[in-house]
């Protein structure tokens, strides 16, 4: 009899101890994580294409937006969020460095360069001489507005100047006489009426609803600069990394960029998604 009481309570055990691990594998099955993005596109682009595809793999997704460029990355690394998308490559790496953060890039996704847009000419070819130019008043989106008035032959840089450095006195010629007009980046868009082109940053274009397809011309990103989902280095080659990687390389997120309506699609795409779609 006591033996058979002391098999009971061992099966006993043994049913509370399943039953136990199923509960565990049950609430390990939804793994909650968090992305951090900045104003702009990149958190509509986790919303819409990234969250359904990580939900069928049994994530749940919340999506914190921060104010500036400097709080996601200390965030990512104090634990608080678990990925950002919200900076290239170029940016992730000198914060790092600068920093002491490990830090690490999972993949590049479309990016959305500066665009030149115009309210009145449909052809940079209609340019008038002394016609107005709004271009962005900070030294970087200045910087990367002129290198796109270089690169459509409207003006030329003075020798030796780094194009992401280069300044309105750094202007070699200007056959046009275009008169530059600096502004806030954000105001850019709404000034179009008052000026024959206006250059304006991606994040703001988006933010203004102005449409890619609709640019005179667009910035050409290097592959540096354009935006990635970054993780902590110890999770790079985690189940999360992996998740991750895998979200933005499949069919379904490439399906989701590129639909039509889809305000992603006349983004700039990254190498590997040019050698996996486009070749």
């Amino acid at each position: 009899m006591k033996r058979l009481k002391k098999i009971a309570g061992i099966v006993m055990i043994g049913i509370l101890a399943v039953s136990v691990l199923a509960g565990c594998q049950k609430s390990e099955s939804k793994k909650e994580i968090t992305i951090g993005v900045c104003a702009g596109p990149y958190g509509e682009m986790v919303k819409q294409a990234i969250s359904p595809i990580l939900e069928k793999k049994g994530y749940q997704v919340k999506v914190t937006e921060f104010s500036d460029y400097i709080l996601p990355d200390k965030a990512l690394a104090n634990g608080e969020i678990d990925a950002n998308l919200m900076q290239h490559t170029v940016y992730l790496e000198k914060f790092a460095k600068d920093n002491d953060l490990e830090l690490a890039k999972v993949i590049s996704v479309p990016t959305a360069g500066a665009g030149i847009f115009s309210n009145s000419i449909s052809d940079l070819k209609d340019l008038k001489d002394g016609d107005k130019v709004g271009i962005p008043n900070d030294p970087s989106n200045l910087a990367r507005a002129l290198g796109i008035l270089k690169k459509e032959k409207l003006i030329t840089i003075k020798s030796g100047v780094e194009d992401t450095k280069a300044a309105v006195k750094d202007i070699a010629s200007n056959p046009k006489n275009l008169k530059f007009e600096t502004l806030d980046a954000a105001q850019i868009s709404r000034n179009l009426d008052s000026l024959a082109i206006g250059v304006v940053p991606g994040n703001y274009a988006y933010a203004a609803n102005l449409d890619f397809g609709d640019a005179l011309a667009l910035e050409t990103l290097e592959e540096g600069y354009k935006n990635v989902i970054a993780v902590k280095e110890e999770d790079k080659d985690s189940e999360l990394g992996k998740d991750l990687k895998e979200a933005v390389e499949s069919k379904e997120f490439y399906t989701a960029i590129t639909k039509k309506g889809s305000k992603f699609r006349n983004f700039q795409k990254p190498q590997w998604w040019i050698e996996k779609y486009e070749k």
